[in-house]
């Protein structure tokens, strides 16, 4: 399979607050390496048959809104995770209503704006679908609301998206339930793509006390290289996954992953944390009575937009380096 087109056809779709979009999609892809069960929002794919239990982890949700009311064909949200509202102005989106319905964030003419650099907040701002009174026939309160952007290759395998943040994660996923598939495994390797990570991380606290791993590698987006993003913490585009440095994280997997990198050279770099990670691998970590737990990220640029830039050689790179560690056995002895 093609990792772009596998994260095409990913970000496509939509997965938020009960939409499954993009969940249907991994489904088809995993259930040909694995064997797929649903659980609660989110989709656990099972390979090998060991006595140790190696979770990876990705959330396969995306940010998105919630209708809060409806009025002559203005629609006005709620935020379903981390929005900026700096970025909305002008903005096309997607209504789910009874039928699917196309909006776009009503923006201000410079000709009429008094000048002032505030932003506005999303509670103040209104989508027009251009239905006018008809809109409330096919528009309701609480509806889900999400970005409408397509999926391109700027250059070079760097490309552009919404949602990727975190299917990137899920593409890299899918592409090692397929390489594990023709390969020994000594261990019985879950892999969970994880829903309500951008509220709170609810989906993996509970799928991963369903599962009982022994250990686990969170895989998720960091902080990529641009301008005006400080050095120090970001991650540059086109050079490996980001090996996680947290005390959460388990010291012992973060060094196997180093170490199998420089072993098999794959393109790697690093990212310290003082405190906890922002990721599912700060509820993965402790649950039950504790589960030695590691991070690898995917460097994204423009988080939390609808144009998300990443370079698909990192998505083959973290690919590579969690093959080998689940190859390897892992650190932990049942």
């Amino acid at each position: 399979m093609n990792l772009k087109d596998i994260l095409k056809e990913l970000t496509e779709a939509d997965s938020m607050g009960g939409l499954f979009g993009a969940l249907e999609v991994a489904e088809k892809y995993l259930k040909e390496f694995s064997k797929v069960e649903r659980y609660n929002g989110s989709l656990i794919a099972t390979s090998g048959e060991g006595e140790k239990t190696v979770l990876l982890d990705a959330h396969i949700d995306e940010i998105g809104m919630f209708v809060t009311s409806c009025k002559d064909g203005f629609i006005s949200v709620a935020a379903a995770g981390g929005i900026d509202a700096r970025m909305l102005s002008a903005m096309r989106v997607k209504i789910h209503g009874k039928k699917t319905v196309l909006g776009v964030f009503q923006s201000v003419p410079p000709h009429l704006s008094k000048g002032s650099d505030e932003v506005m907040q999303l509670e103040n701002l209104y989508i027009d679908t251009g239905l006018g009174a008809d809109a409330e026939d096919i528009i309701s309160i609480g509806d889900r609301v999400t970005f409408e952007s397509p999926f391109i290759e700027l250059n070079n395998g760097v490309v552009s998206a919404k949602a990727l943040d975190n299917r990137a994660s899920v593409a890299a996923l899918i592409k090692v339930a397929e390489i594990l598939k023709s390969r020994p495994l000594n261990v019985k390797v879950s892999i969970l793509l994880s829903d309500k990570e951008e509220i709170g991380s609810d989906g993996a606290k509970t799928a991963a006390f369903y599962i009982n791993p022994d250990e686990a590698i969170v895989v998720d987006v960091s902080f990529g290289n641009a301008l005006g993003v400080a050095e120090e913490k970001s991650g540059v585009l086109g050079k490996g996954g980001m090996i996680g440095i947290s005390p959460v994280l388990s010291r012992e997997i973060t060094e196997k992953l180093k170490n199998l990198a420089k072993e098999k050279n794959i393109p790697h770099q690093f990212e310290v944390m003082g405190s906890k990670t922002s990721t599912n691998a700060d509820v993965v970590a402790v649950n039950r009575e504790g589960v030695k737990t590691g991070l690898v990220s995917i460097p994204l640029r423009n988080m939390h937009t609808d144009v998300e830039i990443a370079d698909l050689k990192d998505l083959k790179d973290v690919c590579d380096l969690l093959c080998e560690y689940v190859l390897s056995g892992g650190v932990k002895d049942v």
